[in-house]
């Protein structure tokens, strides 16, 4: 039989996960998996278990076996985060509502089958990821502000928190829709709620400048709308938010959105889920592997503490940190084992 760490977080696609998984396990086993199964209990719990299964795995000097994330991309950065840099395979049942990770590594979403394949027949890749440092979103509606944690590394700025990226990172109009749903709308489920969010959180969104440096380049002013960096293409589902990028890729990529108006926010959707936003509306993309964000006072200087309306970044959806704040593209962070077929590969 086939060892594998399954880690569950049963809280996904609106709890359902948590009851599917009693199915999953058996087909699992049917399929050759013997099962060690560990189930989050809480936030963060998954890069725990994950850091806690990599050092025992370490330690015993046994072949690395190989860790499931059983969920959506959450449950994916927060595995993920515990097993960066180490020889580990990464999998993924998808279970969650985007899965986008799933999208990038040809993971079917809709075909339970298919997607046990791939972890018995499956490719392991080493794939890249982007390190974001900065400064810890306050505990809203009782979700926490993050802690450092020692898998992620320490902080090079004093007051800051380090979280590594592998999925999507974005900062503006986006970053502020996800941090709203943390107090609004929690009886809407699934990508109705972001909708919501939008219609209800861009017509009285606060305009805020940004210093931005990129690389070793000058450093820069912008009436920021939206900046976005990710591993992959997709994000939310499928929309196509930066094109090109893929996990192996030498450089990172940045789309970047300046002053857009509230009707162009709101129009931004349709032409993200295509791909066709960049050149629109002055959006912009470049290939970048540093970005570094500073927010700027109402006298128009930038702050190394935040100041003014707070501009938060996420990290794989969950907007947990604030500038200033610093992202960095670094290859060969992960294993992730995908279809053997791949566009970008």
């Amino acid at each position: 039989m086939v060892k594998a760490h399954f880690i569950i977080n049963p809280a996904s696609r609106d709890f359902r996960c948590g009851k599917a998984w009693p199915g999953i396990k058996k087909r699992l086993i049917e399929r050759g998996f013997d099962v060690v199964e560990h189930m989050t209990e809480r936030i963060g719990h998954g890069a725990e278990l994950s850091h806690l299964i990599r050092t025992e795995i370490e330690a015993s000097g046994e072949a690395p076996s190989l860790v499931v994330a059983v969920g959506g991309d959450g449950i994916v950065h927060e595995v993920a985060s515990g097993l960066r840099g180490s020889n580990i395979p990464l999998g993924q049942i998808p279970f969650g509502s985007g899965n986008d990770c799933c999208i990038t590594h040809g993971i079917p979403r809709n075909n339970l089958k298919a997607a046990l394949d791939i972890l018995v027949e499956g490719v392991d890749r080493r794939c890249g990821a982007w390190r974001l440092e900065g400064v810890a979103a306050p505990t809203l509606d009782g979700y926490p502000s993050p802690p450092s944690n020692a898998w992620d590394g320490e902080a090079k700025h004093d007051g800051r928190t380090v979280r590594w990226v592998f999925l999507e990172s974005d900062a503006g109009i986006t970053s502020a829709i996800s941090r709203a749903k943390l107090r609004r709308a929690k009886w809407i489920k699934g990508p109705k709620k972001y909708t919501y969010l939008g219609v209800t959180t861009i017509p009285f969104w606060p305009r805020r400048k940004v210093e931005m440096t990129l690389d070793d380049g000058e450093p820069t002013i912008h009436d920021l709308t939206m900046m976005t960096v990710t591993t992959g293409e997709t994000f939310g589902g499928g929309y196509r938010v930066v094109p090109n990028m893929y996990p192996t890729r030498k450089d990172g990529s940045i789309v970047l959105a300046y002053r857009l108006s509230r009707l162009q926010m709101l129009s931004l959707m349709g032409p993200v889920k295509k791909g066709k936003h960049v050149g629109k509306w002055g959006i912009e993309q470049m290939d970048v592997n540093r970005v570094t964000l500073r927010p700027v006072d109402k006298d128009g200087k930038p702050s190394d503490v935040p100041v003014g309306h707070s501009t938060f970044i996420q990290a794989d959806g969950e907007p947990l940190l604030q500038l200033p704040a610093t992202l960095e593209w670094h290859q060969d962070q992960i294993i992730f084992r995908g279809a053997t077929d791949v566009s970008w590969a």
